[in-house]
């Protein structure tokens, strides 16, 4: 296992490591130099490539000029540990909440954005193999954690992380191709531009913005103001769609949120994983709010619901 670390505190450590592990990359600080935190960890397990970032900067981007510098080599999947942030490229820009994974090109223009202290881990996977698979010259997008193959590779990127005993190159070899194969059918296209929902009507329409919902329950941000603004609707007939069925919008929403935090609160595999972190990972912002809406859902605490659904 090979590790290398940027201390905390030294911008010129930190700038130096990230150009060697991630490419042309400069950073921008939010605070002076003292307040200043960047850490990195790097390490290699049967051949499979992973880094960790710590940091508080106030931007880090690569521009799209450099071309000399860039990696081609590679494309990063990227788990949002803790904290919130912003990741532009190709024009695309996303937000990342603790448990929100994306794919990310190592060629072109990007720029990171922490929103405060964050944290995230990066797999290295081959460029030309993920090209390949996707069949797209912009590997860029978030990973579902809806679907079955998008919430496999979640449970898959986070027991890398934690894993120990992975010596076996073939069993390295064997992850990364599982990985890669699993990325087309967990790869968040936008669908919202892909459909376009002027032409969708009634119960269909109201489907879509269900879908759309769905794949949107990690970001804190998602109201029925950009839902509406993302689906080309009014506010007002977004409203109404719900209306329809003796339901609102923003039940639907939290309901949702409140079911996906019960099934990871029930799963085993997150047992250690904090109720904070789970409520936090499906767009809550507030750790009481949560507790008190989800025990007025399932009439038990997250706590009380996560013994009794593991017994």
């Amino acid at each position: 296992m090979s590790m290398h670390h940027a201390a905390q505190g030294s911008l010129e450590h930190w700038t130096d490591t990230m150009r060697a592990i991630c490419g042309h990359f400069d950073t921008q600080l939010a605070f002076n130099r003292s307040l200043f935190i960047g850490e990195i960890s790097t390490w290699s397990r049967a051949g499979l490539l992973l880094a960790n970032m710590r940091t508080n900067a106030g931007n880090i981007v690569r521009q799209g000029h450099n071309a000399d510098h860039d990696n081609d080599q590679h494309c990063y999947l990227v788990s949002q540990r803790t904290g919130f942030s912003q990741i532009t490229q190709n024009g695309v820009c996303l937000q990342l909440a603790p448990g929100d994974m994306l794919l990310m090109d190592s060629v072109g223009a990007c720029e990171i954005t922490p929103f405060g202290l964050i944290e995230h881990a990066s797999l290295s996977l081959s460029r030309a193999q993920v090209m390949r698979e996707l069949d797209t010259e912009s590997p860029f997008g978030k990973i579902s954690s809806t679907s079955a193959c998008g919430r496999v590779l979640h449970l898959m990127m986070d027991q890398l992380c934690k894993e120990t005993e992975l010596d076996d190159d073939a069993e390295g070899r064997a992850l990364q191709n599982a990985f890669v194969s699993l990325l087309p059918a967990a790869f968040e296209r936008n669908d919202t531009q892909a459909c376009d929902p002027a032409l969708l009507n009634g119960a269909n329409l109201r489907s879509y913005a269900q879908k759309v919902i769905d794949e949107s329950l990690t970001q804190p941000g998602l109201n029925p103001a950009g839902l509406a603004s993302r689906l080309n609707i009014s506010v007002r007939h977004l409203y109404r769609l719900f209306e329809e069925q003796g339901d609102s919008v923003c039940r639907y929403i939290q309901r949702s949120r409140l079911q996906r935090s019960a099934d990871d609160l029930a799963n085993p595999i997150f047992k250690g994983e904090s109720i904070t972190a789970i409520a936090y990972k499906w767009g809550f912002t507030d750790s009481a709010h949560f507790s008190r809406s989800f025990k007025k859902q399932f009439e038990r605490s997250p706590k009380d619901f996560r013994v009794g659904s593991q017994q």
